[in-house]
């Protein structure tokens, strides 16, 4: 018989965007030192989600095990751009030594810093061998962020031979079929459909059926589970950035969803662009007047 797998529940709420979930829930007794570093690591990356990067960094110490060294660092990075040099700089020193290098969670990690970066090839040397879920996962992200379909359809195949029913493989095909378009996105709108019916609402899960919905034309649907979306966090990025998608193509004012992410998330690809646009705009009246 399989061993029974104590974190399955911790892990589908991380997954799934249910990070209060995951952290309330995380006392779970008999784990063995592996399991247990795993808990904390999901626990950390789920207060990182929630924004609390302070108490990631202030809990983890030197002695702690290279996963949640691995943690911290994304802490850092996401901290403010005044620690994104230092903390690149550590990573890249520790993905360098032979003792440490390979820990996958140093891997996915690394991943995910670069791919926010945007140096995608960086981030696939540490990703593209795969090994657990999560990078494979990872990976689906970063060939759909390099418009490459094709080599994200292979990372699924491989994900789908290992487990086809993973809550990860479900959200890849997901994000695949979006990306893919035309009939895939009904495709993608029954994968988060039976996520909401078989496990509690979360942001993740409402901004997937909303962006499906916007797909198909359906914005009205989209803007009613996009502001529920909104309820459960006031400032989360994708909400308010799909919110200006929603708002627009409805003829509604976005200006107040677009007040919001620009204070709370400054970095944002949407936010850049409007001020980019709002310079060139600015720029060609100059040269009117």
């Amino acid at each position: 018989m399989a061993t029974p797998d104590h974190l399955f529940s911790l892990r589908n709420n991380f997954y799934l965007g249910a990070y209060q979930a995951a952290i309330n829930n995380s006392d779970v007794p008999n784990l063995s030192q592996e399991d247990s570093i795993e808990r904390d690591s999901l626990v950390y990356r789920s207060y990182i989600a929630l924004g609390s990067y302070q108490l990631v960094i202030s809990e983890i110490d030197s002695s702690a095990p290279t996963a949640l060294q691995a943690v911290k660092l994304l802490a850092s990075y996401l901290c403010g751009p005044e620690q994104k040099e230092n903390t690149i700089s550590s990573l890249k020193e520790w993905l360098g030594d032979s003792a440490i290098g390979n820990n996958p969670v140093l891997r996915l990690i690394a991943g995910i810093i670069f791919m926010h970066e945007q140096d995608y090839n960086e981030a696939l040397k540490h990703t593209n061998t795969g090994g657990t879920m999560e990078l494979h996962a990872l990976n689906v992200q970063i060939f759909l962020k390099m418009y490459r379909s094709d080599f994200a359809e292979k990372q699924l195949k491989i994900m789908q031979q290992i487990d086809e029913d993973h809550t990860l493989t479900q959200l890849a095909n997901a994000w695949l079929n979006l990306a893919v378009g035309g009939s895939k996105i009904q495709e993608a709108y029954l994968i988060f459909q039976d996520f909401s019916e078989k496990y509690p609402m979360t942001g993740l899960i409402l901004n997937g059926k909303a962006v499906c919905c916007m797909h198909m034309g359906h914005f009205d649907e989209a803007e009613s589970l996009l502001l529920e979306a909104l309820n459960k966090d006031a400032k989360d990025a994708e909400t308010l950035a799909n919110l200006i998608v929603c708002s627009l193509h409805l003829g509604k004012q976005s200006s107040r969803y677009l007040s919001q992410l620009k204070l709370s998330h400054p970095d944002h690809m949407l936010v850049k662009r409007t001020s980019a646009d709002e310079e060139s705009f600015d720029r060609a009246l100059q040269t009117v007047a």
